[in-house]
């Protein structure tokens, strides 16, 4: 595994850099695949008001970036408590605080202005790309899951623990969309920018465990 990592980063920063750079320069092709995507899911929102308010307590409570990093916080907690991995823990908070930042800077850097709707089911601050909800549970399920695998974990474990990361950031990712606050090209920067995160994030831990006693 350790090397691959470079090349897995290598490759998911590669995606991520020419989508930024499509949405940055307003990709014709792409604007219309977004509005295309919005007015149909948008459509679909105001039509069923139960899915959509179910949507919006999965996002809002369940997968919001809050939930995901006081999440990652306690996994921390738990890694210094029971395993004195303090040297993981540390790592696993600054890898949150670093994708924070990240997703920050490249919102404000792109400015994308998110969809607007005559009548909106729901709300959101700050710039669309990349998706912070996305960005957010991708990194947190990303890392909680390389910590897991390399913990041991195996079997019915493991494939539920698997299963319940997908289900999240890809739910998240719907959700963004269904509620009418993102581009699905936000979405899929934010999946892609937090997976690009992760990948360096193993690569800095596996080579900072190699140099330590």
């Amino acid at each position: 595994m350790p090397r691959q990592s470079p090349r897995t980063a290598l490759l998911l920063a590669l995606p991520s850099a020419l989508l930024l750079t499509l949405v940055a320069t307003d990709w014709s092709p792409l604007l219309t695949l977004d509005e295309d995507i919005a007015r149909v899911t948008h459509r679909w929102a105001v039509r069923d008001r139960g899915l959509t308010q179910t949507f919006r307590v999965l996002t809002d409570w369940v997968w919001d970036p809050v939930t995901m990093r006081l999440l990652c916080a306690g996994v921390a907690l738990w890694l210094v408590w029971r395993r004195a991995a303090w040297w993981t823990a540390l790592w696993l908070l600054v890898t949150c605080a670093v994708a924070a930042v990240v997703q920050q800077a490249v919102k404000a850097g792109v400015a994308r202005p998110r969809p607007v709707w005559p009548d909106p089911v729901d709300s959101a601050r700050f710039a669309a790309f990349p998706s912070g909800h996305a960005m957010t549970a991708t990194v947190v399920c990303g890392l909680l899951l390389w910590l897991i695998r390399e913990h041991g974990v195996r079997g019915p474990r493991w494939y539920g623990t698997v299963a319940l990361a997908v289900v999240s950031v890809l739910g998240v990712g719907l959700t963004r969309v269904w509620l009418g606050v993102h581009w699905f090209s936000d979405v899929l920067g934010g999946w892609l920018f937090g997976a690009s995160v992760v990948a360096g994030a193993v690569l800095v831990h596996e080579r900072g465990s190699r140099v330590r006693p």
